[in-house]
């Protein structure tokens, strides 16, 4: 007999649904039985792309002995942390304050029945004992009996985490903290300190893309006039290296979540939407900085991947691609030699065995992960052969190899539609399709956009997630901050009223909802469900601070349609946040690029005239990278205009461009070269 989670959206939750364990969703029905029964909640935290989540419950959530434990002694809830990413932020932060240091997942928390306060938690825990663990069961029966032997003493405990978890969402905003600039400085120097020379990137093993961290480089790179060379090339080794490397799939395209090696060979190979949409945007601004065709390569390899495998019929992006085919993490990606060798030509072999490491030893469980070892360039040396017709051999070798991928059994796909991630996806497509002339990017982000407004847009507020037409859970500032920067995007690459009014709103919302009174935004709305903690997020974590991203579109939004609210609330954010972002800099990367565009004001840059001139400007502008520019190319027969741009009248004939910058408006602008050389 299947459990309470039979009914529920969320694939990861499904996959649980036909455990022993007596699982329910979060929510009254769970709770309640607690209260009445006075028994602690055992709280699971995962999702479905999650290799060791499917471990422990392979381990435990599906053997019968365990489970009758677990009914015995606990109310057990599953959660999916990317459908209710409120509770999965609340959990990690009290995981992180009772064990002194960082959590992950699976996250196993025990709370209490009456005010769901954690009062022990881990992370996996095996079966059996292992590694200096204790066995789950022996754990399980543990808490339990503390819980019920020592009341006081969880009582005490808790009082002083909930007074925590409290001080922390209220902060020390300071009304009169001063944004300075030399804190960018600051964080391209810790940027500095912690990249890897040897093989680029940040840290040590694993290794996590990090895009806010490359974007700010990129950035600061720009903002020195292009003088700082040493930014750029930190950036832009990243990237080509990320590329090169198993993280990136050389076959089809997109990027997986990250690498557990230091030189980027061998990833975890579940690919997230919320990686590949940033990603996505910066691998096209890295373009448009350096004109490096690697850059346009990936970028193009990576939006056609998402429109092939995961854009849905109906027009919003899925939400990722699990790690695991047939029970083994990786296999759909692992090559044996014997394969290759027998899909492909001597000559396309002889090719492809070099660039791709086929050549050396095997690098993953006795198999081949692709990744590039020498570079079209060497391989031709070595073979003594033109570099074009390498070049075509290995096109036609990949096409044949992709081609026999395709007959393998496919990873997993979660296709819940997340509207956050969506936002994400929106902005790289936007902005890939903007940069490099595709309109097709440009088309599939409408795609996702128009399914958002039609089925999670409901009553003037956005839903979370969708699955198969079911769309519930009330949005998070991550939804509507994402989202709008996604339709920003979308607006820039073309124009549109309604989307226009739709990101209005989005912001209207947003500022009536989320708002906290010291400044910044909380991560739930003033209507959401009650619960421990109303987390304000500052810090960038797998996805760029909500209260970024945020600041970012309203500085933007308001500079271009003159809208005070828009700036204010962007100012009140940076002060609240500064003190944080002082201890921290390049923790805090969103709220840096917004604390840039406060500091040196966004130039807008609205362009009036007939479809085919604006189409000639913008492909002119779109490839300066810019990232302190916001351009919109506005037609000349679109008359009502909201705010400021309603001041900005056509011409009679050709284009003129209305440029403001530093607080003061230009002339308008007839011509294309005038004003390049006004930039």
């Amino acid at each position: 007999m299947p459990n309470a989670l039979i009914n529920e959206t969320s694939p990861y939750l499904q996959q649980h649904a036909h455990n022993p364990v007596d699982w329910y969703p979060w929510g009254e029905e769970a709770l309640g039985r607690a209260r009445a029964e006075n028994k602690p909640i055992l709280l699971s935290i995962g999702y479905s792309a999650c290799h060791w989540c499917h471990v422990m419950e392979h381990e435990s959530f599906e053997d019968e002995a365990t489970a009758r434990v677990m009914n015995e002694l606990f109310v057990n809830i599953k959660v999916d942390r990317e459908e209710r990413p409120d509770l999965d932020k609340i959990y990690q932060f009290a995981y992180q304050l009772l064990n002194q240091r960082g959590g992950g997942w699976p996250l196993n928390m025990f709370l209490t029945h009456d005010d769901h306060t954690p009062f022990f938690g881990g992370t996996y825990f095996p079966p059996q004992p292992r590694h200096g663990m204790p066995a789950f069961t022996e754990i399980l029966q543990r808490v339990a009996a503390f819980y019920h032997e020592h009341p006081q003493d969880v009582g005490k405990q808790n009082a002083s985490l909930r007074e925590y978890l409290q001080r922390a969402s209220e902060g020390g905003a300071a009304d009169d903290a001063e944004i300075e600039p030399a804190l960018l400085d600051e964080a391209r120097r810790q940027l500095e300190n912690s990249y890897d020379q040897q093989y680029a990137g940040f840290g040590a093993a694993p290794k996590f893309p990090h895009p806010t961290n490359i974007e700010r480089l990129l950035r600061h790179w720009a903002a020195t006039g292009g003088t700082d060379q040493g930014a750029l090339e930190m950036a832009g080794n990243t990237l080509r290296t990320m590329a090169s490397g198993g993280i990136y799939d050389q076959l089809g395209g997109g990027f997986c979540r990250y690498s557990v090696d230091a030189q980027w060979m061998i990833p975890h190979f579940e690919k997230m939407l919320y990686d590949n949409g940033p990603l996505l945007a910066l691998y096209a601004d890295a373009f448009a900085a350096t004109g490096d065709d690697m850059f346009r390569r990936v970028a193009d390899e990576t939006a056609e991947w998402v429109i092939r495998e995961m854009q849905a019929p109906e027009g919003g992006y899925y939400s990722t691609l699990d790690a695991d085919s047939e029970g083994e993490e990786g296999k759909f990606y692992a090559w044996r030699l014997a394969e290759v060798q027998q899909a492909l030509t001597g000559q396309e072999y002889a090719v492809v065995s070099r660039h791709y490491g086929l050549d050396r030893p095997a690098n993953f469980e006795g198999a081949w992960h692709l990744y590039v070892s020498l570079s079209v360039q060497e391989v031709a040396d070595e073979l003594q052969q033109n570099v074009n017709e390498v070049q075509a051999l290995l096109a036609s070798a990949r096409q044949k190899l992709f081609a026999l991928r395709e007959k393998r059994v496919r990873p997993g796909r979660d296709e819940k539609i997340l509207t956050s991630w969506n936002g994400l996806m929106i902005k790289g497509m936007a902005m890939a399709g903007r940069r490099l002339g595709r309109g097709a990017y440009i088309r599939s982000a409408e795609q996702a956009l128009a399914f958002v407004r039609e089925t999670l847009w409901v009553n003037g507020r956005l839903l979370a997630t969708c699955k198969e037409g079911r769309a519930h859970l009330m949005a998070y500032l991550d939804d509507y901050a994402f989202l709008a920067d996604g339709v920003l995007a979308l607006l820039e690459a073309r124009w549109s009223e309604d989307d226009m009014q739709f990101l209005q709103a989005l912001l209207d919302v947003l500022l009536t909802h989320f708002s906290a009174e010291g400044g910044g935004f909380y991560f739930t709305a003033d209507d959401h469900e009650k619960l421990i903690q109303r987390p304000r997020p500052w810090m960038d974590e797998a996805t760029p601070a909500g209260n970024g991203i945020a600041a970012q579109v309203l500085l933007r939004v308001g500079y271009v349609l003159g809208e005070q609210r828009y700036l204010e609330a962007a100012e009140k954010t940076l002060r609240a946040a500064w003190q944080d972002v002082k201890g921290f800099p390049h923790a805090h990367n969103a709220l840096l690029t917004a604390a840039e565009e406060y500091l040196y004001p966004t130039e807008t840059m609205v362009l009036r005239g007939e479809a085919a001139g604006l189409a000639e400007w913008m492909t002119q502008l779109n490839k300066q990278y810019a990232p302190r520019r916001l351009v919109l190319a506005i037609p000349s027969e679109t008359q009502a205009l909201p705010g400021a741009l309603a001041g900005y009248a056509p011409p009679e004939s050709g284009v003129l461009a209305y440029v403001c910058r530093e607080g003061s408006c230009l002339p308008p602008v007839a011509s294309i070269e005038l004003l390049g050389a006004s930039d």
